[in-house]
């Protein structure tokens, strides 16, 4: 798992969403502001965004972005999926791109011998994707203002 700019950049202007959900449109240029993210790099994140079916927008003078679904039903897990790819550290673990390793002496094997590696990072995978797949936009917003549950949990 790549835990990029773009990913970090992300959480920062759907916890601006999550603040205004249900009320108003935020223009890219408040968001940009108020999260110091570069505006031409807000754009493309704010993009792909919409294009995963997480905002909406409109244009115009009174136009900007909102959150579609409500904020505790976004996970971390699936912005940081449409941003970074799969949360596995390989693909032989990962549930969403999985693929089987072409030159790994175990692949071919089945019974008892298992990839001593593949044990590991399913575990790797498993420990990442319960905290991020049950850590919403509201737990996370919450955590920015300093509250929440979740409070002990780290993204680094």
């Amino acid at each position: 798992m790549r835990f990029s700019k773009k990913s970090e950049y992300a959480l920062r202007a759907l916890t601006e969403l999550t603040e205004h959900y249900g009320r108003d449109l935020l223009q890219r240029q408040q968001i940009a502001e108020q999260q110091h993210i570069p505006i031409e790099f807000l754009e493309q994140i704010l993009l792909a965004l919409k294009n995963a079916g997480l905002l909406a927008s409109r244009r115009g003078v009174t136009g900007g972005y909102s959150l579609i679904k409500p904020p505790h039903e976004i996970t971390l897990g699936q912005v940081i999926r449409i941003l970074d790819g799969p949360l596995a550290p390989i693909a032989c673990v990962s549930k969403t791109a999985y693929q089987k390793c072409s030159d790994c002496p175990y692949a071919e094997q089945s019974g008892h011998e298992a990839c001593p590696i593949q044990d590991v990072m399913l575990n790797v995978r498993n420990a990442i994707s319960d905290i991020l797949d049950n850590y919403t936009l509201s737990d996370f917003a919450k955590q920015s203002k300093g509250h929440g549950s979740h409070a002990n949990h780290s993204l680094r």
